[in-house]
C-alpha cells in the first residue's frame, strides 16, 4: 500500500505505517511498474478535474478503480447509491424508513401504540381526573413540532402547567418552575404526561421510536447553533428513543447537552432496525420514563 499527494507538506508524511509515495502525477507509472490492482481516488471535491485526469490516465492499466467521495465535513445520515437518467447518484441523507422497513416502521407502530393505550386506559383517565381536581384549565395540552422532513404536526400532552405557550419564545421547563403544578411534576417526573402521544402514533404523525420532538421555538434556536441538528427529522419523531434511555431527555441547559442528544438521535437513525426499535421499548418499560433532568 502506498500513497500519493501533490501537497509538499505531506512528501515525508507517514499514512497508515506507509510514506507517501510521490505526486499525483506519478500514480500511472507505478501502478504498471508495480502491477498495481486496485486504486483509491479520495481528492477534495473542488480537484473535480484533476480526478478525471487520473481516471482517464489509469484506463491505460488494467487496475481497478475506486472513487471515495470527500463528505467529512457534511453532515451524513445513511448513505445510498441509485441511478437517475443512466447517471449514478450518491443520496447523502437516506432514511432508513423507506420500501418493506416503513411498511415494517408503521406496522410496529399501530400494533404497540394500540396494545398499549387499551393497557393504560385506566391510568389515563385518572390523570385526566387528577388535572381537572387539581388546576383550572384544560386536560390535554397542544403544542406544535416539527415531524418527519420538518413538517408541522401538532402532539398531544397532559396539561402540566399553568400555561399553555406555544408561541415562538418557550422557555424550557426547569428545576422548580414556577409553571409546572404540584400534579403536573408528577406527571413529568415519570413522562406520564407524553401518554397521549400514542394517539398521535395512531393517527400517524409519530412513532413510538424515534427523535424526540421539540418546540418550534426550540427547533428555530438549535437548528442554528448545532450542525446536522435538522437531520432529526429524517424520521417521525418518537415516544422514546435512543436518546432518553442513555440518559439525555428533560431539561438541555447548556448547548453541549443538546449536541448530546442530537448525536444521539443520528445514531439511531444511522443504525435503524426493528431489533433496535424492541431494544429501545424494553428498556423504556423497565428502566421507566422517570430522569433526574425530567422537571
Amino acid at each position: 500500500m502506498c500513497f500519493f499527494d501533490d501537497d509538499p507538506a505531506k512528501a515525508d508524511t507517514i499514512v497508515a505505517e506507509n510514506k507517501v509515495a510521490g505526486q499525483l502525477s506519478d500514480i500511472v507509472t507505478y501502478v504498471k511498474n508495480n502491477k498495481i490492482d486496485m486504486v483509491y481516488i479520495a481528492l477534495p471535491l473542488p480537484l473535480d478535474l484533476k480526478t478525471r485526469n487520473i481516471v482517464s490516465d489509469l484506463s491505460e492499466t488494467s487496475a481497478e478503480i475506486y472513487l471515495i467521495p470527500d463528505v467529512h465535513d457534511v453532515g451524513l445520515l445513511r448513505m445510498s447509491l441509485s441511478e437517475i437518467a443512466g447517471l449514478p447518484v450518491i443520496n447523502l441523507n437516506d432514511t432508513p424508513c423507506s420500501g418493506l422497513n416503513y411498511i415494517f416502521k408503521q406496522l410496529e407502530d399501530k400494533v404497540v401504540a394500540l396494545i398499549i393505550l387499551i393497557m393504560i386506559s385506566p391510568l389515563m383517565l385518572l390523570i385526566a381526573l387528577g388535572i381537572k381536581l387539581t388546576s383550572p384549565g384544560p386536560v390535554l395540552f397542544r403544542q406544535r413540532r416539527y415531524g418527519i422532513n420538518g413538517e408541522d404536526i401538532v402532539i398531544l400532552k397532559f396539561r402540566t402547567m399553568t400555561v399553555c405557550e406555544d408561541g415562538p419564545d418557550i422557555p424550557q421547563a426547569m428545576k422548580c418552575d414556577s409553571r409546572v403544578t404540584r400534579f403536573g411534576s408528577v406527571l413529568r417526573r415519570f413522562s406520564l404526561d407524553e401518554l397521549p402521544q400514542f394517539f398521535n402514533v395512531l393517527q400517524g404523525s409519530m412513532s413510538v421510536v424515534g427523535p424526540r420532538p421539540h418546540a418550534v421555538a426550540h427547533n428555530e434556536q438549535y437548528r442554528k447553533l448545532i450542525k446536522s441538528y435538522m437531520l432529526r427529522h429524517k424520521m417521525k419523531p418518537g415516544i422514546t428513543g435512543w436518546a432518553q434511555i442513555n440518559g439525555f431527555r428533560g431539561e438541555t441547559d447548556t448547548l453541549e447537552k443538546m449536541k448530546k442528544r442530537v448525536e444521539y438521535d443520528i445514531y439511531y437513525i444511522n443504525n435503524w432496525s426493528l431489533w433496535l426499535d424492541i431494544k429501545i421499548i424494553l428498556i423504556t418499560m423497565f428502566k421507566g420514563f422517570s430522569g433526574k433532568n425530567a422537571y
